[in-house]
């Protein structure tokens, strides 16, 4: 019911009220006391105080200051006449009531302004809905930032329970973390003290809804209450929660992305929580699995990473111990070849130096793949020697061409060479651009049938005149300024497009009757690729099966 509080002191004005506001059936109170009219609005919840300003004996200045505290949530209206003057009242008050208003005016201002004063409240409510939902909008801006932020599983748990801790102003959560260290921690943030016994029976709740989540399936972990880790975080210790807290409004949410299961989440608040709150509550539960997800792959990842560097480090040790120890009998084989071959160690007849011949060049074979290794293991530590300089790279096609033109001879090959002139200088060592080089037309000597001819090419190119297959743009596609080009192209077995990128892999052999035949190490070609982009170049192949191949590689010129 309505209560209206009317101050007067003339006894037909109050009549005249009461019997209005009775017809109303608004509960009526008249009052002249400023004691008594202070206390009543103290203790009563009153929707309108009329005060009679033609009352002579109460002072209304007075009375205002009093009560006006009382008055925050209340109509103020005022009886007055034509001589009223009093401002300070008139700033307070909500409407003016003319001494001779006939009852109908006066009923419409009052239901005006209890209408009003619904009205606010309702927008007031409204607006610390709206405040409380801003407040909770911020909070979970703020946990998902944090949580994009970090790839470390405990700081989003972490964040997880301060972001419920803004949004929801929580008594106390368990969150059963299975992701915070190498066993399953029941993480307990509390406002006041817990007692031990108070602590297991959490526990205990906890594993019950954890196991109430698997149903019949296999539980990630065996949890007991006895081996069960806890780690508890108290606010204020000074107070204490007894069992009384199991009384309190509470929420459970798993934390789990898919199959990946990272734990679940207990909240108790004393007071109820709103849907809002709920619907807060879930949603940074599953805030915090995406980057959990995360942060376990990229662990996995980093684990991976440890283990793969570890053996590639063992791999190079390996690599490098093994061709040292190759190499020490290698040379004294090689050396002892030698000297039989020579005949100081007594004549050589046909058939011993056919065997001898034969033992020496698969001692050079070897001696080439122990070099390769040594090489390869040297590039990957990077700990391979440059010497760089000013130079042309006519000079170490004459020298590869020097080389192996008895080895061509031999074959019935004919070594064709196209010298560019005046080609401009490149920048490089001379030894490693040889090194490559002789690869390349050593490969094409193995993989060309006799009678056949290989043809080395140098010119200057600029990088948007490159030709070459798309397979190769991920390297060659990015050069750019001017190079000096050098090819090497055969008429040999020549490589199949789906084989041609993985020439450049380690150890790679191409599969055919021929390559099964040459042997190699399958390293020629890796290193080859290292050294060319240690001289800020790239190399590349072009070829069909049958019709040959053309190797080629730049390096860029001085400018």
């Amino acid at each position: 019911m309505i209560k209206v509080l009317f101050v007067s002191q003339r006894f037909e004005k109050i009549r005249k009220f009461e019997e209005l506001f009775q017809q109303l059936r608004y509960d009526f109170v008249s009052m002249s006391d400023e004691t008594m009219i202070s206390d009543y609005l103290t203790a009563t919840n009153c929707e309108v105080v009329i005060m009679d300003t033609l009352s002579d004996k109460i002072n209304f200045s007075s009375l205002l200051k009093h009560i006006k505290p009382a008055l925050e949530k209340t109509a103020l209206l005022l009886v007055v006449d034509k001589n009223f003057s009093d401002k300070e009242l008139i700033k307070n008050a909500n409407a003016l009531i003319d001494d001779d208003m006939n009852e109908s005016l006066i009923n419409g201002i009052v239901s005006m302004n209890l209408r009003m004063r619904t009205n606010l409240e309702k927008l007031s409510e409204t607006n610390r809905d709206l405040a409380d939902s801003n407040y909770r909008l911020n909070a979970l801006y703020a946990t998902s930032s944090q949580f994009a932020g970090s790839l470390d599983k405990e700081k989003l748990i972490e964040y997880m329970l301060e972001g419920m801790d803004k949004a929801l102003s929580y008594s106390l959560t368990c969150t059963l973390s299975f992701c915070t260290e190498d066993e399953p921690v029941l993480l307990i943030n509390s406002l006041y003290e817990l007692s031990d016994e108070l602590v297991d029976a959490l526990k205990m709740r906890i594993i019950l809804h954890y196991k109430s989540l698997f149903d019949e399936q296999e539980l990630p972990y065996e949890i007991d209450i006895k081996t069960l880790k806890t780690r508890k975080t108290v606010k204020y210790p000074a107070s204490r929660f007894n069992f009384s807290i199991f009384q309190f409004d509470n929420m459970f949410s798993k934390i789990a992305l898919g199959d990946n299961f990272f734990g679940c989440v207990e909240i108790f608040k004393e007071t109820p929580f709103t849907a809002e709150n709920a619907t807060c509550f879930q949603t940074i539960a599953q805030q915090v699995s995406l980057p959990l997800k995360s942060a376990t792959l990229y662990q996995e990842l980093k684990d991976t990473n440890k283990k793969l560097a570890r053996l590639e480090r063992l791999k190079s040790e390996f690599i490098s111990i093994v061709s040292h120890e190759l190499r020490t009998p290698l040379t004294s084989i090689k050396n002892s070849l030698e000297i039989m071959l020579s005949g100081k160690c007594g004549e050589v007849t046909e058939a011993y130096g056919k065997f001898l011949a034969m033992a020496k060049r698969n001692s050079q074979r070897l001696s080439g793949i122990i070099n390769d290794l040594l090489d390869l293991s040297k590039i990957e530590a990077g700990k391979m020697d440059y010497h760089f300089k000013n130079m042309d790279i006519n000079t170490v096609i004459e020298y590869v061409k020097s080389s192996i033109s008895v080895l061509a001879k031999d074959k019935g090959q004919q070594l064709i060479t196209y010298e560019g002139d005046n080609l401009p200088q490149v920048y490089a060592d001379s030894q490693r651009l040889e090194q490559v080089l002789t690869n390349l037309v050593s490969n094409a000597v193995k993989f060309t049938p006799e009678g056949k001819s290989i043809t080395i090419k140098s010119e200057f190119i600029k990088s948007s005149d490159l030709n070459y297959p798309e397979i190769f743009d991920e390297t060659v596609g990015k050069l750019n300024g001017n190079y000096v080009m050098v090819s090497v192209k055969d008429e040999g077995i020549g490589i199949s497009q789906d084989n041609l990128l993985h020439v450049f892999d380690k150890f790679a052999q191409i599969e055919n009757s021929l390559s099964r035949k040459v042997g190699g190490s399958g390293l020629g070609l890796p290193i080859a690729k290292q050294l060319i982009e240690a001289h800020k170049g790239a190399i590349w192949c072009d070829s069909e099966p049958d019709k040959g191949s053309t190797f080629s590689f730049v390096v860029p010129i001085i400018e």
